[in-house]
């Protein structure tokens, strides 16, 4: 069995985050010092928090879910971020703060596609309604509206656009945000050990659409004899069609969840042909998980070498 085949089991799920961290030595404070007060803990930086939160998105009267979306508080309080992955594979991040200044909010947001919106305004009768200006594909200033307002169980955006300085409008998108259901670690320990089982089904019948889905995009996979793979690597073995799985079972199984990162262990057993040669191998496995707006994704996998056939 060649090192992809060997490997490719990868339940291959994971992220090892390491925190470095610094230690300071406690200086006294004298009056002159005394820590300043967070200036983002006025009412007014608090108008949007409504939208914070993990959200499943769907366009309006529909049951299908469009895209899911994270929106933390960040810097002590005074900005919101939104991580945005859409269902069609567009990805987004946008910025929310509050300019004591001028007394607005602005919104700056940025994709995976290139681009760019910058939008301001203020909290409006219980509304958040940010406007400004993009461009369209032939260079014309297209103006843009967007409404932020909270509802039952969850929040509604709408978007409109105007091609012609505001005399006319047309709608642009009409979401409904609902808070993504968890029921506390013990789901997450359920839903990654599916989430396992799933992904050697996939690597089993060679399932490239389900491995995309699976691995995150910059997923890396190191063998016991110091090989790494990456994610186009796998999909690209498993498209070649040469591999021919009889077993890409695990067993022993451990599932180990800190927040937003969960480590899976188990002992695998693949056996089938390479290019028709047989292969029959046990290895040790470990598999990283991370958190993501659109679910559990995969981010690092290591695995053993293979077990000598009288330990196994």
């Amino acid at each position: 069995m060649d090192s992809i085949a060997r490997w490719l089991k990868a339940g291959l799920i994971s992220i090892v985050l390491v925190a470095g961290s610094t230690c300071v030595a406690a200086q006294p404070v004298t009056s002159a010092e005394s820590p300043k007060a967070n200036p983002c803990v006025a009412p007014e930086y608090k108008q949007f928090d409504f939208w914070i939160g993990d959200w499943s998105v769907y366009e309006l009267n529909t049951t299908t879910v469009a895209a899911y979306v994270r929106v933390t508080s960040i810097l002590d309080g005074c900005v919101l971020h939104e991580q945005y992955e859409g269902v069609d594979g567009h990805k987004g991040e946008s910025f929310s703060s509050y300019d004591a200044t001028r007394k607005i909010w602005q919104q700056s947001w940025v994709t995976n596609r290139g681009e760019l919106l910058v939008i301001q305004g203020q909290l409006k009768n219980g509304k958040m309604v940010l406007s400004g200006a993009d461009r369209t594909a032939d260079g014309k200033e297209r103006l843009v509206r967007g409404i932020w307002k909270p509802i039952n169980l969850g929040v509604r955006e709408t978007a409109v656009r105007s091609t012609d300085g505001g005399k006319t409008w047309t709608p642009w998108f009409d979401l409904v945000f609902r808070k993504t259901l968890s029921n506390g670690p013990s789901s997450d320990v359920g839903a990654l050990a599916s989430l396992d089982g799933e992904y050697q089904a996939a690597v089993k019948n060679n399932d490239v659409a389900v491995m995309d889905r699976i691995l995150a995009d910059d997923f890396v996979l190191v063998t016991g004899s110091g090989e790494t793979y990456t994610k186009a690597d796998l999909l690209k073995a498993a498209r070649s069609g040469r591999l021919h799985y009889e077993h890409q079972d695990d067993t022993e199984q451990t599932v180990r969840v800190w927040g937003d990162t969960a480590v899976i262990t188990a002992k695998l057993w693949a056996k089938g042909t390479n290019d028709g040669k047989p292969f029959d191998d046990t290895v040790w496995f470990s598999d990283t998980y991370v958190r993501t707006p659109a679910g559990w994704r995969s981010v690092l996998g290591q695995s053993s070498l293979p077990r000598p056939k009288t330990v196994q």
